[in-house]
């Protein structure tokens, strides 16, 4: 895959690289990039590099080959998505400033220490879906689904690609391709690869995901279709964290691969980056099949552009909407050369040998047929409506004790008034089980947003009760529920919300209210939490500009909850960037300075690698160093570029020089040291 990689960029350049000749190459196999070059060739695309006195038989050569100047025009692009389910156009977002916007792992996410490791965030977000879950949210930060896929429209052809290398041999691709080869019908595609072999013994990564995408308009505005497919593959490595946390401070473990684990240890291994199988480890596949469908029932009409074309116009009053969806999920954690004294130890599980092979696993098919009504009360304006539907699922799970079938009988409805003059947005919706496996659940969801001005920006009110059924892994069926009670009430979660958005600076808050609230005591055992549990949390955001160069951002969350709750955050947690910033020689677009991230001292959730869940502990306390990051990126027009010296935070003179001072993300595992990542990311128009 490197080398395909590799292969394809090296085209790119060779066809960068003459386009900048006069009369060089104009659209190659990959077209010019966005924003084009600043050479102009007429409509008919003769050359226009005339002949000159003194022109070498080689420009006329060149120019008899019908070779042409780049034309700007040429290489422009219209581009916006939408996803499902919202009204909301998007643009792609072509900032540089924020590294974030490239890397997977977002930037509050607290994670083992390896790109592709389990993680959580932490600023506090409960899970708000009702109905029936798998209960694996560990790799949640990496999953492509149906919620997050875009449904572009394009005036031309466009490609993204990317490519990132760091310190310890670790890679991540990103490619998206979309187009529209007849202005109703788009259709693309995205894949994504991480490969992370990492710095301590069975650390390694390997995630894979893909997505196909498509959408489509009939000619007179009355049809419409969305087809998504999609998969996720996550093969994550598990090494149970150090035997011994004193190691790291001992200057004969400098390397950190000779350091002890708990799981799968062997010092005389390795880190392999083409690696992707794991001896000890979660193997998780998920995939997804969705076709939507709508036929629409209203006014029609059409405008004639000229004598060949006409545009036609339709103005919906009754949608018919059906919506298919497949669903296949398969999650296995599995060790080949168990230590049963460990297992025994964290899972109270005996195995028959002193090494074994332990193997646990859940599997499960979802078929969701959802037909929904819409009636849209203005004419003149789609984003008022009213829809009623209703869902049916059908579910198998397969487990060490047999297969199960179940179902749920869901009734929706929705109400939305975006006013035609963008002031007010409300939005009112509900989903309630009538019957089935998860019968009782719920969820309610209001907001309202008023715009108030371009100086105040916009405040938005928020309001979402849900009561849900236990995740399936806290049930008796589940192979991963060793042993303990599978009768748990429901959880019922309430979030209130104001937040304002302005040019000055972004605020929320937030007041979280949990009862029966689910969670992890230890490596296996689980707990239901009989209070309320009443979490406050208030962020704000600002741009803050020192001077005509340089840029302070700043985002700072404050959370609060009673010590005795299951659920640990810490107080603060603060991102700041300090950036020199602006547009040099034209086309140089710079960002470049210094990137930190801070949270006061918590007790850190411990991580229980056959479950894949996160558990509390009350054993240690985090002291650690601000996270601190240096940074340099720039674009030019299509092409943009990163670097990074990561973990600054971890120089250490101890043992002499090094970057050995690792935070802790939990208890038993570390963040890395220095790390250096470059990065590239190209746009192409074709």
């Amino acid at each position: 895959m490197f080398k395909i990689v590799a292969t394809l960029f090296f085209l790119v350049l060779l066809q960068t690289t003459f386009a900048q000749i006069p009369g060089g190459l104009g659209r190659g196999v990959f077209g010019g990039g966005m924003g084009g070059g600043n050479n102009s060739s007429n409509r008919n695309g003769s050359n226009t590099n005339t002949s000159r006195a003194g022109a070498s038989d080689t420009s006329s050569k060149i120019s008899a080959l019908g070779f042409e100047h780049r034309d700007d025009a040429k290489d422009s692009i219209s581009i916006g998505f939408k996803y499902l389910d919202s009204i909301r156009n998007n643009k792609l977002d072509t900032s540089i400033n924020d590294f974030y916007n490239y890397f997977i792992v977002p930037a509050a996410q607290q994670y083992l220490g390896n790109n592709g490791a389990a993680g959580y965030s932490l600023i506090f977000a409960p899970f708000l879906k009702p109905g029936w879950d798998a209960g694996f949210h560990a790799f949640d930060a990496y999953r492509l689904s149906l919620e997050n896929t875009r449904f572009f429209k394009t005036t031309k052809p466009f490609t993204q690609m990317g490519y990132q290398l760091a310190s310890g041999k670790e890679q991540m691709i990103k490619i998206l391709h979309t187009q529209n080869p007849r202005p109703n019908l788009n259709f693309g595609f995205e894949y994504r690869l991480i490969s992370a072999p990492g710095f301590f013994v069975t650390q390694n990564t390997n995630l894979n995901n893909y997505r196909l995408f498509s959408n489509y308009q009939g000619k007179r505005k009355r049809y419409a279709a969305f087809f998504t497919l999609l998969a996720n593959t996550f093969k994550v490595s598990e090494n149970g964290g150090m035997k011994n946390d004193s190691l790291l401070d001992d200057k004969d473990f400098s390397k950190r691969f000779t350091i002890p684990v708990n799981l799968g240890g062997d010092a005389s291994l390795q880190p392999n980056p083409f690696k992707s199988s794991v001896t000890t480890g979660n193997i998780y596949k998920e995939s997804t099949f969705f076709v939507r469908q709508t036929y629409d029932i209203g006014k029609k009409d059409s405008v004639e552009v000229n004598d060949s074309t006409t545009e036609y116009i339709f103005y919906p009053k009754l949608r018919f909407q059906h919506s298919f969806t497949y669903n296949s999920y398969g999650y296995q954690f599995k060790d080949i050369v168990a230590d049963s004294s460990i297992y025994q130890k964290w899972y109270d599980t005996t195995l028959k040998k002193q090494k074994d092979t332990l193997m646990v696993m859940d599997q499960w098919k979802v078929v969701t047929n959802d037909f929904s009504l819409i009636q849209f009360p203005d004419t003149k304006n789609a984003a008022q409506f009213l829809l009623a539907g209703a869902r049916l699922e059908n579910l198998k799970g397969i487990f060490a004790s047999g297969s199960k079938n179940f179902y749920n009988i869901v009734l929706h409805g929705e109400y939305r008034n975006k006013t035609r003059n963008r002031l007010w947005d409300i939005l009112g919706k509900g989903e309630f089980y009538l019957n089935g496996i998860n019968s009782g659940d719920y969820s309610a969801f209001a907001t309202l947003s008023r715009t108030l001005n371009k100086k105040l920006g916009s405040v938005r009110l928020l309001f979402n009760n849900v009561n849900r059924s236990p995740s399936f892994i806290y049930t008796g069926y589940s192979s991963f529920n060793f042993g303990n009670r599978g009768d748990y009430k429901k959880e019922n979660i309430t979030v209130l919300r104001a937040s304002a958005e302005n040019p000055f600076f972004n605020i929320s808050f937030t007041n979280y209210l949990l009862t029966n609230y689910l969670y992890f005591t230890d490596y296996y055992h689980t707990a239901q939490y009989d209070r309320l549990i009443n979490l406050v949390q208030a962020t704000v955001s600002k741009k803050i500009a020192l001077n005509r160069r340089w840029n302070w951002y700043t985002e700072i969350t404050l959370q609060q909850t009673d010590g005795a709750a299951p659920i640990k955050v810490p107080f603060v947690f603060t991102r700041n960037r300090l950036a020199y910033e602006g547009v040099f020689f034209k086309n140089l677009n710079l960002s470049a300075g210094v990137d930190f991230r801070y949270y006061t001292s918590y007790n850190p959730y411990n991580y229980s690698p056959v479950m894949g869940q996160f558990v509390r502990q009350d054993s240690m306390v985090t002291k650690n160093r601000p996270d601190i990051s240096g940074f340099l990126h720039f674009r030019i027009k299509s092409f943009t570029a990163y670097l990074r010296l990561e973990n600054l935070n971890a120089i250490d003179f101890s043992n002499g020089f090094g970057f050995t001072k690792n935070n802790f993300a939990a208890p038993h595992y570390v963040y890395q040291g220095l790390i250096f990542r470059f990065g590239i990311l190209w746009n192409f128009v074709n």
